[in-house]
């Protein structure tokens, strides 16, 4: 299982790196490979508002259909479109293949977050 170390992770198996008052937010190495080989993704739209825990993303594999949740409350305010066309660069690379960007509400729901030792902890 892949982690990087200067990102933020939720127990539900998203990660977050923020860029200033921006988060980008995508599934864990440990989720897409435990979801398989992802087929499609629904993206929320741009100016959708969520709050921490929200269920805002739902990706479907060739196993099941799966339900990403917001780490952080804020406004979505950009989607990776790129997975429209191919939502496999999720399985290739799920730190680089981004779903959304969050504008943050409340930045000090970060501090909620895991670090990249405590989130593999829970995933052994």
């Amino acid at each position: 299982m892949k982690l990087l170390k200067e990102l933020k992770y939720a127990k539900s198996h998203e990660w977050i790196k923020i860029e200033g008052n921006k988060a980008y937010i995508g599934i864990t190495d440990y989720a897409q490979d435990h979801l398989g080989e992802v087929v499609y993704a629904e993206l929320p739209e741009v100016d959708m508002a969520v709050e921490a825990g929200d269920q805002f993303v739902v990706l479907e594999s060739v196993k099941a259909a799966s339900d990403v949740f917001a780490p952080i409350s804020g406004t979505v305010v950009e989607v990776n479109e790129e997975l429209e066309d191919n939502p496999g660069l999720i399985n290739e690379s799920p730190y680089e293949a981004w779903l959304v960007s969050i504008e943050m509400t409340n930045p000090k729901e970060v501090e909620e977050l895991l670090s990249a030792e405590d989130y593999e902890k829970i995933c052994e």
